[in-house]
């Protein structure tokens, strides 16, 4: 991995999670927050292909596995490991199916790809509520797995509103030639 490709992958984890924290302030509306640092995710991984998309989900997924595991929700160390993991699976599936269909050959093929990539993360998602939490954590806090429907709902709808701002920046000339200086993919 060359320099500018690694600086490209900490900027788009630290504006990752910096929109993952803006969205536990600003755009939180009690329990539901709009959360869009995936949009970091998914620019690596449809530039960059499946190391980059990989690297930066690791990274993005930092904040959100610290925030739910230690400092505003009950997951403790099970969080800490297992949500960047699933915000891997999502760069990882998005650099792949980027460089299988030659992103971007179409508008149409970039939404796609958004929302097919995020299906990893959600299988993973339900097998972490439903799974591996029951390992990690004591059994008095079985209730966490109540909260996997209005997870996926609302998760799934970030990844609509993901596909359509994806769309938007890879059909712009100016935003694709500006991330290509930086990957040599």
């Amino acid at each position: 991995m060359k320099i500018r490709e690694l600086t490209f992958v900490a900027c788009m984890g630290a504006l990752g999670n910096l929109l993952f924290f803006l969205s536990q302030t600003v755009f939180n509306l009690g329990q539901i927050t709009l959360d869009l640092s995936h949009i970091a995710t998914y620019v690596s991984a449809l530039y960059g292909g499946p190391y980059l998309g990989l690297l930066t989900g690791l990274i993005v997924g930092l904040g959100p596995g610290f925030y739910f595991g230690y400092i505003g929700g009950k997951l403790g160390f099970a969080g800490v490991i297992f949500l960047p993991l699933g915000k891997c699976l999502t760069g990882l599936t998005a650099g792949y199916l980027s460089k299988r269909f030659n992103l971007p050959s179409s508008r149409l093929n970039t939404s796609l790809i958004v929302m097919v990539s995020y299906v990893p993360e959600c299988l993973f998602t339900i097998a972490f509520f439903k799974v591996l939490l029951q390992l990690f954590l004591p059994s008095s806090l079985w209730y966490l797995s109540a909260f996997l429907i209005p997870i996926m709902v609302k998760a799934w709808g970030e990844i609509f509103i993901i596909a359509f701002l994806m769309t938007l920046m890879v059909s712009s000339k100016g935003f694709s030639d500006f991330v290509k200086r930086f990957i040599s993919a």
